[in-house]
């Protein structure tokens, strides 16, 4: 859509060029028809993963993506999605064999057609198509871009909660640690301390058989 925008801005120059007398519309012309055709190849071009949001032959076409996802008190995780319009905010409602859009937001812009006959009228008339294009373009990518916010809102909550969790796992492994190592100790003073009892107790055996041999 972005792409989509700066090229239409630039029919909107060539057509603002096109209002001076001295200018050759002839050549603005071709310079349009070959812009015209770059909107063409930018919509056809716009797939991922066999899906195209900028050519809907249905005005009523919805696309869905998956948004986030929301941890029940259950436990369970339940996945949302979120509603894109593309009949509403497609380019174009179809491409033809030999690659030229049709219908769709820039349907209108299509049919400009620019040439040295061409009026002051005609150009006015060119422009509000142009300007009434430019304003649904830049409805559609606002519409991308909440969605795009969205998802990135999401992710970056997804990834703070996983380092959360992950920090809380090893906190109780740490304290897991510290407990054992604090048994371990223990059973080893009381093993010292059964030692130095034995050995109090042998040698106290060893004076007390020594007094008799006295």
């Amino acid at each position: 859509m972005d792409s989509a925008i700066d090229v239409v801005n630039e029919i909107k120059a060539k057509l603002v060029t096109a209002n001076e007398s001295s200018t050759d519309k002839d050549q603005i012309a071709l310079e349009v028809t070959k812009l015209k055709d770059q909107l063409s190849s930018i919509a056809q071009s716009a797939s991922f993963s066999g899906e195209n949001w900028v050519v809907a032959a249905s005005d009523t076409s919805t696309a869905s993506v998956v948004d986030g996802f929301v941890r029940n008190s259950d436990g369970t995780v339940q996945v949302t999605t979120a509603s894109y319009s593309t009949g509403s905010y497609a380019m174009f409602s179809s491409i033809s064999s030999v690659g030229t859009g049709s219908g769709g937001l820039l349907g209108s812009l299509m049919e400009i057609n620019l040439s040295s006959l061409s009026t002051s009228g005609d150009l006015s008339n060119f422009m509000n198509t142009v300007e009434t294009a430019l304003s649904n373009l830049t409805d559609g990518a606002s519409a991308l871009g909440a969605l795009t916010t969205r998802i990135d809102l999401q992710t970056t909550f997804g990834s703070k909660l996983s380092d959360a969790i992950d920090e809380g796992v090893s906190g109780l492994v740490d304290a897991d640690m510290e407990s054992e190592s604090a048994k371990l100790s223990a059973l080893q003073t009381q093993q010292q301390l059964a030692i130095q009892s034995l050995s109090i107790a042998n040698s106290s055996s060893q004076n007390i058989m020594t007094l008799f041999q006295q």
